[in-house]
C-alpha cells in the first residue's frame, strides 16, 4: 500500500480532473485499463469515496476524469444517507485509508424534484421504496415551501438541491461513530458538492478545508 492521500491533496486532484472534463481533455491515466486492471487485481487504493445520485448524467468517474482503482463510488437517487451508504462509506475509509468523502448532488435532481412534489401534491398508493428515498429528502427541504422561494420555482429547486447535499454530509459527518473517529482523529473531511448538468463543472461547497 502506498502512502495515504490527504484529504486536501484528494481534493485537488478532484478539481483539477473536473476542469479537464469541462475542457473535454482526458487524462491518460483513464485510458490504461488494461494496465491498470492487472495492477488492481489483488488490492485498491482508492483516493475519494463518492456518495452520489444515480442519475445517469453524472457518474463520478467521468466527470472527476478519473480511472480504474482512483474512486470508490456510492451512487444511489437522491445521493441520500440510509444505513447502507454509512457502511460502504466506513468500509472503505477503514478498509483503504481513503480520507475525502465527497457527496455530490446535481442540478434539477429528480429525487428532489419528487419530494417537492410530494409536498405539494400526496401520491396515493406511492411504492413504499420509493416513499423510503422521499421521506430522506423531506427534511431537508420541506421548511424552504415556508418562504418566499415557494414563489420561485428554479430557486426552490436550487436551494432544495444543496439543503439535501448538506444533509447528506453532516449525517455522514455526525451519525456514525466510526467516521465520527476518523474526522477527529485520522484526517477524514466529508465535504459537499454540487454538479451542474449545464456547465459539467463541480461546485465543492460544503465543508471544504
Amino acid at each position: 500500500m502506498g502512502p495515504v492521500i490527504s484529504a486536501r491533496e484528494a481534493l485537488d486532484r478532484l478539481r483539477e480532473g473536473n476542469l479537464r472534463f469541462v475542457s473535454n481533455v482526458r487524462g491518460v491515466e483513464a485510458f490504461l485499463s488494461q494496465t491498470r486492471r492487472a495492477e488492481l487485481s489483488n488490492s485498491q487504493q482508492p483516493f475519494a469515496i463518492v456518495l452520489g445520485c444515480s442519475d445517469s448524467r453524472v457518474p463520478a468517474e467521468i466527470v472527476f476524469d478519473q480511472g480504474l482503482g482512483d474512486l470508490f463510488v456510492i451512487r444511489v437517487a437522491g445521493n441520500i444517507v440510509a444505513p447502507s451508504q454509512v457502511g460502504s462509506v466506513e468500509f472503505a475509509a477503514e478498509r483503504f485509508h481513503t480520507r475525502l468523502v465527497v457527496v455530490l448532488g446535481h442540478s434539477q435532481c429528480g429525487a428532489i424534484l419528487a419530494t417537492l412534489e410530494e409536498l405539494r401534491r400526496p401520491t396515493a398508493n406511492q411504492s413504499p421504496n420509493l416513499r423510503s428515498i422521499v421521506d430522506r429528502v423531506r427534511p431537508s427541504v420541506q421548511g424552504l415551501l415556508d418562504t418566499e422561494l415557494r414563489h420561485d420555482p428554479d430557486g426552490l429547486v436550487r436551494q432544495a438541491v444543496r439543503g439535501n447535499i448538506r444533509a447528506s454530509a453532516n449525517h455522514l459527518r455526525h451519525g456514525s461513530p466510526v467516521l465520527e473517529q476518523l474526522i477527529r482523529d485520522d484526517g477524514l473531511v466529508v465535504v459537499g458538492a454540487e454538479y451542474s448538468l449545464e456547465s459539467g463543472a463541480v461546485d465543492f461547497f460544503d465543508g471544504v478545508p
